[in-house]
């Protein structure tokens, strides 16, 4: 069974997360890792299993629009230990509701590109164009 290594570099952690090394400095200076950045002798960044994972949510939360400042303050909850899980629950919580709000504006976005393909499609078919499309495009 191969062993599992301990310690990983920058490197390493940029291809397991999706995000470049710059993006992982950067998380690192906005204060947005749970654990601090070790280092090794040399001052290289040796990163744990558990950061990956840390990483991984932090890129879910952002892809999902939520502001650096919140991300920021969820890892200083985190950092901070248990008590807290009520104002965890409450910053998730309040961006949930923006993730669904997000995902009605793209529905409501979907059917109508979904509509105008069927009419781009009835036009191709039939050679006949829509009144509505003649000024609507």
């Amino acid at each position: 069974m191969a062993e599992v290594a301990t310690s990983l570099s920058i490197g390493e952690v940029a291809e397991r997360t999706g995000l470049s090394v710059h993006a992982l400095r950067f998380y690192e200076r906005e204060g947005l890792f749970v654990n601090p950045v070790r280092r090794k002798a040399g001052g290289n960044r040796m990163y744990a299993v558990d950061d990956v994972e840390w990483l991984r949510l932090c890129v879910v939360l952002r892809a999902s629009g939520m502001p650096l400042p919140s991300i920021r303050r969820y890892a200083e909850l985190v950092r901070d230990g248990g008590g807290n899980e009520k104002e965890r629950l409450e910053l998730l919580l309040e961006h949930q509701e923006r993730v669904h709000a997000q995902i009605g504006e793209l529905n409501r976005s979907l059917d109508l590109i979904t509509h105008k393909v069927a009419v781009y499609e009835d036009v191709l078919d039939t050679g006949v164009q829509h009144v509505c499309e003649i000024s609507g495009g």
